[in-house]
């Protein structure tokens, strides 16, 4: 996981600070403990890491801070999916195949969503919580969408 020097204090922010999220997919393995994982802390950090061994890969890290536009967007986003409404009790539980997390605090709510790895949107389908998964399962792929995008566009080596 990304360890982090200074932990979430929420009680001492303004409305208008009180913005985190943490996204955790991983599993233990024959190459070891994969996983990807980033957060968005209230001060614009991005920090981003992804721990592949396959095929002899090393750990990537990245850490850029991002303006104000750039947390607005993604409070628009998390806002617009509804997943503050939902609850993870009848998601799968983690499993061998892996764990998701995803932790939110936005303005005066802190939520937290723990399920297995979802491979398609079969399996999203055939869960007890269909609706509320299918939510999870999109907002995350715009989440990773988003993420993949501003850390290619930050760490670009060659110009285009």
């Amino acid at each position: 996981h990304i360890a982090s020097g200074n932990a979430l204090d929420t009680k001492n922010m303004s409305d208008d600070e009180e913005f985190y999220v943490r996204y955790y997919v991983g599993h233990k393995g024959k190459f070891g403990h994969e996983f990807l994982e980033f957060e968005f802390r209230p001060d614009g950090l991005l920090r981003y890491a992804n721990n592949s061994k396959y095929k002899g890969a090393m750990m990537i890290r990245k850490e850029v801070t991002v303006g104000q536009g750039v947390l607005d967007e993604l409070k628009k986003i998390i806002e617009s999916s509804d997943i503050t409404k939902e609850t993870d009790n009848s998601w799968p539980s983690p499993d061998s195949v892996g764990r998701q997390e995803l932790e939110i605090v936005l303005k005066n709510q802190h939520i937290s969503f723990v399920t297995s790895k979802i491979g398609s949107v079969v399996d999203v389908e055939d869960s007890k919580d269909p609706d509320g998964l299918k939510l999870f399962y999109f907002l995350v792929q715009d989440l990773r969408c988003f993420v993949f995008s501003l850390i290619s566009m930050h760490f670009k080596i060659k110009p285009i």
